[in-house]
């Protein structure tokens, strides 16, 4: 399973990734931004998006709107991994359909069990 993770903090993208390979995910692509996330998956074949909220460029939340607005990848898991963690921040989130959230700082227990209720 490839993932792509997009967060605008290079620190964050490498405890994702860090997090990723500790439970045996090696294959892993990852981008700064929205438009940068965006751009990767018209060029590389991507199972699953783990993302950030609040980025340049494009965030998070536009990411996943776009991501569900093309056939191709509507289907496609998007976990957010952001600080945004108030009710009326995780019901935004879900209208986007994003599969579902996880709220910073977290452990690699919780994301691993996150990715795996949606695999």
């Amino acid at each position: 399973m490839r993932f792509l993770v997009v967060d605008d903090s290079p620190t964050m993208r490498r405890i994702v990734v860090n997090a990723l390979r500790s439970f045996g995910h090696e294959d892993v692509v990852e981008a700064e931004d929205g438009q940068d996330a965006l751009a990767k998956l018209h060029t590389e074949s991507v199972d699953f998006v783990i993302t950030d909220w609040n980025m340049p460029n494009m965030n998070g939340l536009e990411l996943t709107k776009a991501i569900r607005s093309d056939s191709n990848f509507s289907e496609l898991p998007i976990l957010m991994v952001t600080t945004r963690g108030l009710k009326q921040d995780i019901v935004e989130a879900l209208q986007a359909k994003v599969n579902n959230f996880v709220v910073k700082p977290f452990t690699p227990a919780v994301l691993k069990e996150k990715i795996e209720a949606l695999v």
